[in-house]
């Protein structure tokens, strides 16, 4: 009988990560920005001007975030598997009892479990490995990349953030407050889809969940730039 393989997504490096949190960011983030500065009323051309400030600068802070984020769990990473690689070379029959009481603690048998231990220790690389993700929890080819998660952040926040600004580039008013407000819930409906997409959850789930956060954050600056406008007129 034919077993098909399983296909697991990439996402070690951290870019599939970044981007989906990229993109729901800048939808969030500018849709309350660019619904807030709209309830105050004051002036198309101040509501594009704050929308395109909100894109810019917080695409250049999602990716100083990411890379500085993953650069340093990645310098983490590298310091303890350094550590591990000094411990393994000068004392391996140490680790290897490590191994085995791992093996055991999880219902190996005690004579599987040293044979085992033995296996897993018969290269430095291959020890180094088996260490690495049976103490430590990580894979060391897998660390993450701080690069691609910040060209991933800052893109995809950019094209979150440029949707609901996009009617305040053709229109104004009434008519571009509404159109973010539409273009942000069918944006919001499809980054949730799009991310059931990765966990393998229900899309409408996941969808009107990114809708609700959505919602809730652009209910709110709306009424504090409503309250804000009023006082100020």
């Amino acid at each position: 009988m034919h077993v098909a393989d399983e296909h697991h997504r990439a996402i070690g490096t951290g870019g599939a990560r970044a981007a989906v949190f990229g993109v729901s960011d800048g939808l969030v983030t500018n849709v309350a920005l660019i619904l807030g500065m709209a309830a105050a009323h004051p002036g198309g051309s101040v509501v594009r001007l704050a929308g395109l400030a909100g894109l810019v600068a917080g695409s250049f802070s999602m990716s100083a975030g990411e890379y500085v984020s993953m650069r340093a769990q990645r310098e983490l990473f590298e310091r303890e598997l350094a550590l591990e690689k000094r411990e393994i070379q000068s004392r391996p029959e140490v680790e290897r009892r490590e191994l085995i009481r791992i093996y055991e603690s999880r219902g190996i048998e005690p004579d599987i479990a040293r044979r085992l231990a033995s296996e897993m220790m018969r290269t430095p690389e291959l020890a180094l490995e088996t260490h690495a993700r049976e103490e430590l929890g990580i894979t060391p080819s897998a660390l993450g990349s701080p690069i691609q998660a910040a060209v991933s952040s800052s893109l995809t926040f950019a094209v979150g953030a440029f949707l609901p600004l996009l009617p305040w580039l053709v229109s104004g008013g009434t008519a571009a407050t509404v159109g973010s407000v539409v273009i942000g819930a069918v944006a919001a409906l499809g980054v949730g889809a799009a991310l059931a997409m990765f966990t393998d959850r229900a899309w409408w789930r996941s969808a009107f969940r990114q809708l609700a956060i959505s919602a809730v954050a652009a209910a709110i600056t709306f009424g504090i730039g409503h309250v804000v406008g009023v006082s100020l007129h």
